[in-house]
């Protein structure tokens, strides 16, 4: 008895230890902040900070918050330090004075999981392991000569949805298709087929289902997590549920990778062409970096991060492309026109589009930006993190270890920046060098600086490809109970997350287009 009494007085004293400790470090804390020149907060509340002024699109309340505090505010979400910045001269500040002090990660309960302890190049903490990874990726599967080399993958899949939507029409003269539905078969392929050597379609058999197991991870990724907000509540995602469903599913991709990778080291290829993997097992083989190399663990997080990456984003963005086309007649006929007689001139077999005619095309190439300006697949771009020091933005000093959040959707909607910004005129871009790589910062859609997309340009092939066709292979009208007002009818409103798709799928009713042979 004694023994247990003097147990459980030791254990109150370590607790109250831990609580005396956590209220003198919040102190501390405290006073520091107030010697600091922080960035204007709306009022909070306790524990939850402003988290419950947050609606349902947060991308458009922050928009709110900023037009009333200012392009830069210091939010608390939860027990989570958070800087909002909307403005594009904060964003070129950022990039060009401390870029390195802003390229850091937070730590976030679902990616840690599926990207082998978040260490995957859009996750993973920066230093040398992380720029020898982002080199692999660019070099090996994300530059222009890769991306290039993968044009055959990209025109055999694409002609697949373009077969399938006639034979749709066959089968049904008025038939509406579900547009983002056909592309993100398309654009999954596409990836599939770089990353593995085969089709997704392909890859759900009764050994693994492992596209099933995809649409669990982006499903996963939307869920809210207790630990990313209250870290001292990381327990409450098993009490929820969500880490032990992540973790099952976790462990039966990570088995498909396995069986994947130990087919390459066999010799048991699943294409004469040599996918990611290939490319990855070979480099790992030939290492002569082992102490930065490519391990098991590393192989398989790029492999995760390829997978993953842009694969609803692509589809999406030529959903709202499609949309605003069909909103504005007058863009769309010009799109057309530009597009057929490129095409047309060209494609003397009457079967596919090369790729080269897309580079002639430059209305279409302004039609994806704008569209891109006004609907960023990604509104609030991936979270990043300041280093352990403090540092400077905007005049304001920015405590140590601040998640940040960069509002894409508000900075390619200033009226500051954009003439009509609200209104879709792809004409903006027109004898304009504006890119998604440019120094202005005033479309960011694939971030910038040291952790800007590396797949920029595979992502932007495969959505001007995809658009290209189905602008010249169809005519498109709206189905007939959507036709009474015209582009009224077609609902714009998006959804909230990491993602900002339709909130309706756009359906549309094709109509074949047969080009006049010479």
């Amino acid at each position: 008895m004694a023994v247990e009494l003097l147990n459980q007085s030791l254990c109150l004293s370590i607790l109250w230890c831990l609580i005396l400790t956590m209220i003198v470090f919040k102190l501390i804390i405290r006073r520091s902040n107030n010697k600091l020149n922080l960035p204007p907060c709306p009022p909070k509340l306790p524990i939850i900070g402003n988290l419950h002024q947050i609606g349902g699109l947060s991308h458009r309340s922050l928009t709110s918050f900023s037009q009333k505090y200012g392009p830069l505010m210091l939010l608390q979400f939860g027990q989570i330090p958070t800087l909002v910045v909307s403005s594009a001269n904060l964003v070129r500040e950022m990039v060009t004075i401390n870029d390195l002090a802003f390229s850091y990660r937070p730590s976030m309960t679902v990616p840690e999981i599926y990207f082998y302890g978040g260490k995957d190049v859009s996750l993973g903490p920066y230093g040398e392991d992380w720029r020898y990874k982002r080199k692999i990726s660019v070099i090996e599967f994300l530059s222009l000569k890769k991306v290039r080399s993968f044009q055959f993958i990209r025109e055999e899949e694409v002609s697949n949805m373009v077969n399938k939507i006639r034979e749709a029409c066959m089968k049904n003269n008025n038939v509406a298709v579900n547009l983002v539905r056909m592309v993100s078969a398309t654009t999954w392929n596409i990836n599939f087929r770089c990353v593995f050597g085969k089709q997704y379609e392909t890859l759900d058999d009764k050994s693994n289902g492992f596209n099933e197991i995809v649409m669990k991870i982006l499903t996963h990724f939307r869920e809210f997590s207790f630990g990313d907000y209250f870290p001292s509540l990381w327990w409450m995602d098993f009490v929820t549920g969500l880490v032990p469903k992540v973790k099952a599913n976790f462990r039966e991709m990570d088995a498909f990778i396995n069986h994947e990778i130990e087919q390459r080291k066999s010799g048991k290829k699943n294409t004469e062409n040599k996918d990611f993997i290939d490319v990855l097992v070979q480099l790992q083989q030939d290492d002569d970096m082992p102490d930065v190399g490519l391990s098991l663990a590393s192989i398989k997080t790029l492999i995760t991060g390829m997978i993953i990456g842009g694969l609803e984003a692509n589809a999406t963005m030529v959903e709202w492309a499609m949309a605003e086309l069909m909103r504005h007649p007058e863009k769309m006929k010009k799109a057309q026109e530009e597009v057929r007689r490129i095409a047309g001139k060209n494609n003397k077999s009457r079967k596919i589009i090369e790729e080269n005619d897309v580079n002639q095309m430059s209305y279409l190439k302004c039609v994806v930006k704008e569209a891109t300006r006004l609907h960023p697949p990604g509104p609030l771009l991936f979270p990043r993190q300041t280093n352990s020091s403090t540092v400077k933005l905007g005049g304001y000093d920015i405590p140590p270890k601040t998640s940040v959040i960069i509002n894409a959707w508000a900075i390619q909607r200033d009226p500051n920046l954009w003439e009509k910004p609200e209104e879709f005129i792809p004409e903006r871009f027109e004898n304009n060098d504006v890119d998604f790589k440019s120094q202005d910062f005033g479309l960011i859609p694939f971030g910038f600086g040291r952790r800007i997309c590396p797949g920029i340009l595979f992502s932007v092939a495969t959505i001007e490809y995809t658009l290209v066709n189905l602008l010249y292979w169809f005519d498109w009208k709206l189905p007939a109970h959507n036709n009474e007002n015209g582009k009224d009818d077609i609902d714009m409103n998006e959804t909230d997350g990491l993602l900002s798709s339709m909130m309706l799928s756009l359906h549309l009713h094709p109509i074949p287009y047969v080009p006049l042979l010479p």
